[in-house]
């Protein structure tokens, strides 16, 4: 079928109906339009903590006072164990996570160097998540390996400015742009719970559309304490699946994929949340909060209907 491309005003009045009708129009979209394939991947925290980004939900920046086991770049050897193990349970992406404003000239080389390791050592599609990054920086990630630049809009155009204050999403969007014009794909998404309304969730879903992004991280806020989130109530598993609904609304044949903070939800709304638009997730441990484990999402997974790859 034709996918429809819902406009901002339709997305609105989805969201502004019967909750029913939302939910069915986005369980149809996912059975017509969704790849039925699901999209594991997994991430390793390359260079953990010591942030000097102020942004509010997170638990590496030095502005906050939250517990967090800072590292520098992990050596080759742990690295090649992670990327092995992840490999061995299935999982075919792979992804460097460094916190950061950006790396510098001796962490690039590092993880460039990582990314030559792992294509050398494993059959992984490699990914990189390094901040923001200009053309030359992300043609070295290319030619090192990386074949996907990760970066995360994490809110609406207008919400983000309240949550982050050391850079912009504008900065964001130019790295996505250029790590595309290099070669890689792309994969960026969102925070949701963190105080925005659901408004918010649409327009943040029609940014990533404007980029064609079709790798889609969902997270839900695990507030920490120490941050200055920490005191915000876990949003309802009910507005969970009302957001995971219009993102597939918003984006019908993209890989939505649940990410950090899933792990709290019940086994239904899980399930629930497949049925609605989930096509793809981040297993194991997700920076500094813990992931579900491979063998629970594969239940869920493959009594959704969805295949996993052989």
């Amino acid at each position: 079928m034709d996918a429809p491309r819902y406009s901002r005003a339709e997305l609105l009045a989805w969201a502004a109906g019967p909750e029913e009708a939302l939910f069915a129009e986005a369980r149809r979209l996912t059975a017509a339009c969704a790849p039925r394939l699901f999209d594991r991947c997994s991430i390793v925290n390359g260079k953990c903590g010591r942030c000097p980004e102020d942004c509010k939900w997170c638990a590496q920046s030095a502005h906050h006072r939250a517990p967090c086991d800072a590292h520098p770049l992990l050596s080759p050897e742990a690295c090649l164990a992670a990327a092995r193990a992840n490999e061995a349970a299935g999982i075919r992406r792979f992804s460097i996570v460094n916190s950061g404003r950006r790396p510098t000239e001796a962490e690039l080389e590092g993880v460039c160097a990582l990314l030559r390791l792992l294509r050398r050592e494993t059959g992984l599609e490699l990914c990189a998540s390094l901040g923001l990054l200009d053309e030359p920086a992300l043609r070295r990630l290319f030619e090192a390996g990386a074949r996907r630049y990760h970066c995360n809009l994490e809110s609406s155009p207008a919400f983000f400015p309240t949550l982050c204050s050391t850079h912009t999403q504008a900065q964001k969007v130019e790295t996505l742009r250029a790590a595309r014009r290099v070669g890689m794909e792309i994969c960026s998404g969102g925070i949701i719970g963190m105080g925005e309304s659901e408004e918010d969730r649409i327009d943040l879903a029609l940014a990533l559309r404007d980029l064609d992004v079709r790798s889609i991280p969902l997270n839900l806020l695990s507030p920490i304490p120490g941050t200055p989130l920490a005191g915000l109530p876990l949003l309802p598993e009910r507005d969970v699946l009302r957001a995971v609904a219009l993102f597939r609304l918003a984006h019908p044949a993209a890989f939505l994929r649940f990410a950090g903070g899933r792990k709290r939800l019940s086994p239904q709304a899980l399930d629930a949340a497949l049925a609605l638009g989930v096509n793809a997730a981040i297993e194991g441990d997700l920076l500094t909060t813990l992931g579900n484990t491979v063998a629970q999402d594969r239940a869920h997974i493959l009594a959704a209907g969805y295949a996993l790859p052989c």
